[in-house]
């Protein structure tokens, strides 16, 4: 029997990451959580595949961050989006709207 894959789409972490900030600000662990729970843990975020991301976010200027205190009184780096990042989620999001309706029209398509 096969498990079920809930590796993050290659490519697509990026997006899943600039949509969840999208809502609100919050640490990487929270992000990697609230991917989880919107997707209902069809995707899981690795943790190094997650602070490379968010590293490489920050540097294309889609991201700010800063060291916060949580509710846990425990340090932890922050990040929020950026109206730059705001662009290009939106690019993002058009360009994954019009690959996954090409994949449903080949997938829908009969001989």
């Amino acid at each position: 029997m096969n498990e079920t894959n809930t590796d993050v789409i290659q490519g697509t972490l990026d997006m899943l990451i600039l949509k969840t900030l999208s809502l609100e600000p919050m640490h990487g662990f929270g992000i990697a959580r609230r991917i989880e729970q919107i997707t209902q843990n069809v995707f899981k975020v690795n943790p190094g595949s997650l602070l490379t991301a968010l590293q490489r976010l920050e540097r294309n200027g889609w991201l700010d961050s800063e060291w916060r205190v949580t509710e846990h009184s425990r340090r932890a780096k922050v990040y929020r989006l950026t109206t730059a990042g705001r662009k290009q989620l939106q690019s993002e999001t058009a360009d994954w709207q019009r690959r996954t309706a090409a994949i449903s029209r080949l997938l829908k398509s009969e001989a």
